[in-house]
């Protein structure tokens, strides 16, 4: 995938850390603006640990998130959050390895086309093995107790 700054991106780049692995858009206008909200305040929580913790959002509307447009969406929960997008046929297919479901879908004049998505949430850990599936909801403090004990596997 690429980042949203232009530099390519792998799981592989983050070995050593707990990835929080999300599927959204940056248009979206409620569960993904939500999730990102609650993967920060559950991250802040961890204090210190929580530099061993990353969070990826890949697009699933490339069409309109750009590297540049993600970078500033990303920047607006945490600094160290990163914004991934690639060609369709890529998300595409890292979206079939995790089970994301996604489409188009009408939206209305003011926000454009809709994408229904997949709305959980993904812990891999330290090691690259997926551990935790968060439903769209989870408490952000269920969150940081899960993560607190990934991290200290």
């Amino acid at each position: 995938m690429t980042g949203q700054n232009g530099q390519p991106v792998s799981l592989t780049d983050f070995s050593g850390k707990v990835v929080l692995l999300y599927f959204g858009y940056t248009t979206c206008p409620d569960v993904c603006p939500t999730t990102l909200a609650d993967l920060r305040t559950a991250r802040e929580s961890l204090g210190a640990l929580s530099e061993q913790v990353q969070v990826l959002m890949i697009t699933v509307d490339p069409q309109r998130d750009t590297q540049a447009v993600l970078a500033d969406y990303m920047s607006h929960f945490d600094s160290s959050f990163l914004g991934l997008t690639g060609t369709p046929e890529q998300i595409a297919e890292v979206a079939t390895y995790y089970g994301i479901y996604y489409e188009k879908a009408e939206g209305n004049p003011t926000l454009g086309y809709l994408m229904n998505h997949t709305a959980t949430v993904m812990a891999v850990d330290k090691d690259g093995f997926l551990r935790v599936v968060f439903p769209f909801g989870t408490p952000a403090q269920d969150i940081a107790d899960d993560l607190n004990y990934l991290l200290k596997r």
